[in-house]
């Protein structure tokens, strides 16, 4: 017996007096409500209602229990009013990568403050983004995927020491804050005159932990040798403070994106090769009853965090203002 259910019938039946004004009142059919009430007169020995009137009226043991169903009832009630609340104020842990600005991360969880969700922001590499989605101890993230099949890109670029205003090194061709966009043949060595010979070394080029997934370091590695790059130029960043560190005194370029560089006061211009930027999905864990939805709302804000934009790319030309407009959309978010 859905003991629930039958003391909601006999409770609204002792209200209205009527059978079918209680009936009506729960929305399920005359007959029965009828048979709850005989079936916990059944469970409880005697009647609760004296039917031998033409007006329904309760019976002495039905006057009895009634504020005993009452309170049944009304704590079924706000048992359900605090599962409820428990599962809105459920903090919602939401995984996404390393380097994103304070104040980005800070907006998505005012946003989720405003709609009454509790978000926890955890910086984290792509691989255990994964396995924090796979575990469910995430319940959102921002994953890594290759930018062709991506519903959010980041641009990717080389970030250096060089000060707009300075003359272009001719091993590096990645100053300017407003420049075209870099080919990687641009970072081979070049003589600077005609004096010895000997070509400058050229600076390493460091890679972040949320780059060094298997398919975007297969692309670089490829993309590098086609460019005719010297072998080991590429290479692990490390601790990201070491890898700015560096950067900025003047030994390495970083690959990197836009917001990252502009954040700690470097030089950036984006890489020519589209393939080669980040590609993000923003995805939910697996529950009990299928996978969680991702809000609009959410996704858009993490997108701005990442530094992401939708759509398909542009197809723009070195240094054109379309570019330049959508490094500048990239950086803004």
């Amino acid at each position: 017996m859905d003991l629930l259910a039958h003391l909601e019938a006999y409770v609204a039946t002792v209200d209205e007096s009527s059978f079918s004004r209680a009936a009506d009142r729960l929305g399920i059919a005359q007959p029965l409500l009828s048979r709850r009430i005989k079936t916990l007169e059944a469970h409880f020995g005697g009647l609760l209602f004296d039917r031998s009137r033409r007006q329904v009226t309760t019976t002495e043991l039905g006057v009895l229990l009634l504020p005993y169903a009452q309170d049944v009832l009304d704590r079924a009630q706000r048992l359900g009013q605090v599962a409820r609340s428990a599962s809105q104020a459920q903090v919602r842990v939401v995984g996404v990568p390393t380097g994103c600005a304070p104040v980005a991360l800070a907006r998505v969880i005012r946003a989720g403050t405003e709609r009454g969700i509790t978000l926890a922001m955890r910086e984290l590499p792509p691989a255990e983004r994964a396995s924090g989605l796979a575990d469910g101890s995430l319940t959102y993230a921002l994953m890594r995927v290759p930018p062709e099949h991506a519903g959010l890109r980041v641009p990717l670029g080389l970030a250096s020491a060089t000060s707009p205003d300075a003359p272009e090194p001719a091993s590096t061709a990645v100053s300017g804050r407003r420049r075209r966009a870099v080919h990687l043949e641009d970072l081979r060595p070049r003589r600077s005159g005609a004096t010895t010979g000997e070509l400058p070394a050229a600076l390493p080029i460091l890679t972040l932990t949320e780059d060094e997934v298997p398919y975007a370091q297969d692309r670089l590695i490829r993309a590098a040798a086609r460019a005719g790059l010297p072998e080991g130029l590429l290479r692990p960043a490390g601790p990201a403070a070491t890898a700015l560190a560096e950067t900025l005194a003047g030994g390495a370029v970083l690959l990197c994106a836009e917001p990252f560089a502009r954040q700690h006061g470097a030089s950036w211009a984006p890489l020519a090769d589209t393939a080669l930027h980040r590609g993000y999905d923003v995805q939910a864990s697996q529950g009990r009853r299928g996978a969680v939805d991702v809000p609009d709302w959410l996704a858009a804000l993490l997108a701005a965090a990442a530094g992401a934009s939708t759509g398909a790319p542009e197809t723009t030309r070195p240094g054109s203002a379309a570019e330049d407009a959508s490094a500048r959309l990239a950086a803004r978010g």
